[in-house]
């Protein structure tokens, strides 16, 4: 049987209901679009003494190369693009003290920030056009030794020219007497979603803690985490206290083909002794009144923050028959790995690997899964919540789970 005509209706009926995802909708685009000259919108860099930041705001994805130069250190950026800013001011003091960007030759743009330590690159990946958003090119530094660094300094003048890899996913730095041109390594994407922000708080302790501030603090602790086993490129839907409707927050993990897309929350409930945390997957078994009040509490966001309600989950419900059926069982694979380690280490609900229809986990294309780190109605959960030791364990907890996963993926 052929199932193209099928496939094309589906891809079709998709965009429909998620129109905030262009790098889907995009990819048809004509040759002479995706054939331009990317052109760099903006830059900046922020710094302090654990990390720094380059952020290039860029027309569309393109090649890069990353490798490093001494006297003085420094970390050199190329990427195939037309130059249309020069750098500016590095915001905060730390592991950067400059930067600037120039022409490198024919169709390559340079970035050169330069150190005030010995630093390596924790991180790099590009970001597709989201909205009213470039692409966008990442590079996170993190500090590193004398020897290493000295290690991977190119053994070239600093003046002479770098090839840009191609295709650029990731880089890493080049060692002396190493081919100059960067060696290409495609990691898994987790796209991990802090609930709430902005004008939506979401859930209230007594003693008026939020939840959208907990939720953010956790993202970060687990993102450190997980960029930290260098097997993961991890990116959160926000990173500050701004505010995301629930089809961009299921948008950013579609554009960037996320291969996980884990939603952290801590809600409330009107009994004060309903405590534990508890991993959810889309799906119609629902255990039990609390979960469907905690579904629908949460795709109520959209409506405090002023926006209309999300598409019609039953719509959607269609699409992931047809569409999503292995997505559905990779986020229930990823649930079951998560919940593997989180028993031994935290208070877990009765039955806490449960399901509900919360709209973050529509995607038909991305394994996704929300877990509820407790309930900042109860007093204990409250308590652990605000605990730094808690906090460390549990994301030490879920980095194993999101390891196994993707080991057992292969």
């Amino acid at each position: 049987m052929n199932f193209a005509p099928l496939r094309a209706l589906l891809v079709l009926l998709i965009l429909a209901v998620f129109p905030a995802a262009p790098g889907l909708a995009q990819e048809d685009a004509s040759d002479a679009q995706t054939a331009a000259l990317p052109a760099i919108l903006d830059s900046r860099v922020t710094s302090t003494a654990e990390r720094a930041r380059l952020v290039l705001d860029i027309t569309n994805p393109t090649e890069f190369t990353i490798y490093t130069l001494a006297a003085p250190q420094r970390v050199i950026i190329e990427l195939r693009a037309q130059s249309g800013d020069s750098g500016g001011q590095v915001a905060g003091d730390g592991l950067v003290s400059s930067y600037d960007i120039a022409s490198a030759g024919a169709e390559r743009v340079r970035a050169e920030l330069e150190l005030t330590a010995p630093a390596r690159v924790q991180q790099s990946y590009i970001l597709e056009a989201f909205e009213d958003q470039p692409a966008r090119l990442v590079i996170d530094l993190i500090p590193d030794t004398a020897e290493n660094f000295a290690a991977n300094v190119r053994d070239i003048p600093a003046d002479e020219a770098a090839p840009v890899a191609e295709p650029a996913l990731d880089s890493t730095e080049t060692a002396p007497g190493e081919t100059t041109t960067a060696e290409v390594t495609v990691r898994p994407l987790i796209v991990i979603d802090p609930g709430h922000g902005g004008v939506d708080g979401g859930a209230k302790s007594a003693s008026g803690l939020e939840e959208k501030h907990i939720v953010l603090a956790f993202a970060l602790k687990l993102q450190s985490l997980l960029v930290e086993t260098g097997k993961f490129d991890v990116a959160l839907t926000r990173e500050n206290d701004s505010f995301l409707t629930l089809a961009e927050r299921v948008a950013l993990a579609r554009t960037n083909r996320a291969d996980l897309f884990i939603s952290l929350h801590a809600d409330s409930f009107d009994q004060e002794d309903v405590r534990g945390a508890s991993i959810y997957t889309r799906g119609d078994i629902v255990l039990d009144a609390l979960d469907r009040v905690l579904a629908e509490n949460e795709n109520r966001a959209d409506l405090v923050a002023g926006f209309g309600p999300p598409e019609d989950p039953a719509v959607v419900d269609v699409l992931i028959d047809l569409f999503g059926r292995e997505t559905r069982r990779q986020s229930y694979s990823a649930a079951q790995a998560l919940l593997s380690q989180l028993e031994p280490s935290v208070q877990l609900r009765r039955f806490p690997l449960r399901q509900a229809d919360f709209f973050v986990l529509n995607a038909p294309d991305v394994p996704s899964v929300l877990i509820e780190l407790g309930f900042l109605s109860n007093s204990d959960d409250t308590e652990n919540l605000t605990t730094d030791a808690w906090l460390n364990r549990v994301a030490a907890a879920l980095a194993r789970g999101v390891a196994i996963y993707f080991e057992g993926r292969g």
